[in-house]
């Protein structure tokens, strides 16, 4: 199964056998929170949720994205014990690295303090 993202992105969300409708358009919706944030650069990409066929996997489900935003490249892995779980996780870590690299690694460290304050002069 394979969806466009209804964001103004070019991300693709993808479900091997095992997923079903529900937990894929569940995943589809946390993704397309993350991406549809006003401000952020053209993103593209690929996001996988899998599910493991062998009983006896403590969390069999597993989620990917494989994304670039503006000229930065975002890996994020997802691993949780349910379909809600991983895309939940996934959210969140791609929610972080999304910002990080739209703001080139500024949101990690926080805003910039001005020159009065000890922050970088320009010279």
């Amino acid at each position: 199964m394979t969806f466009r993202t209804t964001s103004k992105t070019a991300v693709t969300v993808r479900a091997e056998d095992g997923v079903d409708e529900e937990t894929l358009g569940y995943a589809r919706a946390k993704v397309d929170a993350v991406l549809a944030r006003a401000g952020l650069p053209v993103v593209t990409g690929e996001v996988r949720i899998v599910k493991a066929a062998a009983p006896h996997v403590e969390r069999p489900w597993s989620a990917t994205a494989n994304l670039r935003v503006g000229g930065a490249v975002v890996v994020v892995h997802a691993r949780e014990a349910t379909g809600r779980e991983v895309a939940d996780q996934l959210q969140d870590r791609m929610r972080r690295q999304v910002r990080q690299a739209a703001h080139g690694g500024r949101a990690a460290r926080g805003p910039v303090a001005p020159p009065w304050r000890g922050g970088p002069t320009a010279e």
